[in-house]
C-alpha cells in the first residue's frame, strides 16, 4: 500500500543560524546525543533519508521547514531564511521527484511577500501548498492583516498546514509558568500547549468567518486534530446557542468536516483516532508521522493495525493526499 507521509521536518543552515537557533540549543541541552542525532536527520533531504523511508515502506514525504519556521522572526530575516529554505528544498525535490514533495515556508508578517513567495512555490518550484508555524508574534490567521495569504492559498487551490508553535508570552507567563523549564516547555509544548494553542487558532478562524470569506480555503491540521474532534459536539452545542450574528454563518462541525483536514503526526493512539474518525469521518484524513520525531516504522503499523475497511486505510494512507496535494 502506498503511504505519503504529510508532516515530515527539515532544517537548513541558514534556520539553525537564525530563527531555529534557540530551538536547537534547548534540544541539545535537554537530549544530547539523541538531539544530535536527531539535527543530523533533519538536515539529511537526501539520500540517507530515502533510504529510511524504503525500510520503513514509506514512499513519499511532504517536506516542511521545522518548528520555530519563520513566524517568530524580524521581517527581513524571515523573508531571507524562507526564501532559502524554499530553494534548498526545491533542489532536494529535483533530485528525489517521486519521493519527495513540498509546503512552503512563509514570512507570515509580511503578508503581501508571503503570497508571493506562495505563488512562486507553487507555479515555479512545483511546492504543493504552505506549512504555517502558528501565530506570528501573537497575531493569528483571522486577523484580516493575513487576507493576502489565505486569498492566494485559495486561488492557487493548494491547503495550508497550520502546525503548532508555543503559545504568546503573555499566555505563557500566565498559563505556563512557575515549573521546571523542562516541565514548562512539555506542557506548553508537546505535552499539551502546542496542541490546545492550534486547535484556538483554528476556532479563531471559523469564528471570524474565514472560511465564509474565504469557502475554498483548505486547512490541514495534525496530532489527530489539535483536541478539537473531542470537543466538536461540545461546542456545537455552545455555538448553536449564540444569538444572530455572534456565531458562524453554518453550524460550527460543517467548518470542520469540509475546510479542515487532519493527520496523525505521531498521535498513534487507537482510542483518539476512533473519536477522529466518527466525528469527520475517513475523507479528511491523512497519514503523517512528524519524522523524525516520530518513528515511521510505528506509524505504519498503526496505521496497518487500524479495525478500518481496507477502502479506508488506503484513503488514508495515499488516496485523500492524492486528491487534496495532486501527487
Amino acid at each position: 500500500m502506498r503511504l505519503i507521509a504529510l508532516e515530515e521536518h527539515f532544517t537548513t543552515p541558514a534556520f539553525l543560524d537564525g530563527p531555529g537557533k534557540g530551538f536547537r540549543e534547548a534540544m541539545l541541552r535537554a537530549g544530547g546525543e539523541r538531539a544530535a542525532a536527531t539535527f543530523a536527520r533533519l538536515a539529511d533531504i537526501g539520500d540517507g533519508r530515502v533510504a529510511a523511508m524504503d525500510e520503513a515502506g514509506v514512499e513519499m514525504q511532504m517536506l516542511s521547514l521545522n518548528y520555530p519556521g519563520t513566524e517568530q522572526a524580524e521581517g527581513e530575516e524571515a523573508i531571507a531564511v524562507s526564501r532559502d529554505a524554499n530553494d534548498l528544498l526545491a533542489a532536494a525535490l529535483r533530485r528525489h521527484p517521486k519521493r519527495f514533495a513540498g509546503f512552503a515556508s512563509l514570512p507570515t508578517g509580511a503578508p503581501e511577500i508571503a503570497a508571493d513567495e506562495l505563488t512562486r512555490c507553487v507555479r515555479e518550484l512545483g511546492f504543493k501548498g504552505a506549512n504555517i508555524n502558528g501565530h506570528n508574534r501573537g497575531r493569528y490567521l483571522d486577523d484580516p492583516f493575513y487576507a493576502p495569504v489565505l486569498a492566494r492559498a485559495e486561488a492557487l487551490n493548494v491547503p495550508i498546514y497550520l502546525h503548532p508553535t508555543l503559545p504568546p508570552p503573555a499566555v505563557m507567563q500566565a498559563s505556563y509558568s512557575g515549573f521546571h523549564p523542562a516541565t514548562t516547555f512539555m506542557i506548553a509544548g508537546p505535552g499539551w500547549g502546542w496542541h490546545i494553542e492550534t486547535g484556538m487558532h483554528v476556532l479563531r478562524m471559523v469564528l471570524a468567518g474565514v472560511f465564509d470569506r474565504f469557502p475554498k480555503l483548505q486547512m490541514v491540521v495534525g496530532h489527530l486534530g489539535e483536541a478539537l474532534p473531542f470537543m466538536m459536539p461540545r461546542m456545537e452545542a455552545s455555538a448553536a446557542m449564540l444569538p444572530p450574528g455572534a456565531g458562524p454563518k453554518r453550524p460550527l462541525g460543517d467548518y470542520m468536516r469540509e475546510n479542515l483536514h487532519y493527520t496523525f503526526g505521531g498521535f498513534n493512539y487507537a482510542p483518539t483516532f476512533a473519536d477522529l474518525i466518527a466525528n469527520v469521518g475517513a475523507a479528511r484524513i491523512m497519514f503523517s508521522v512528524d519524522y523524525p520525531y516520530g518513528s515511521m516504522t510505528e506509524a505504519r503499523e498503526f496505521l496497518e493495525g487500524l479495525p478500518n475497511s481496507d477502502a479506508d486505510r488506503a484513503a488514508i494512507a495515499h488516496g485523500n493526499a492524492e486528491r487534496l496535494l495532486g501527487v
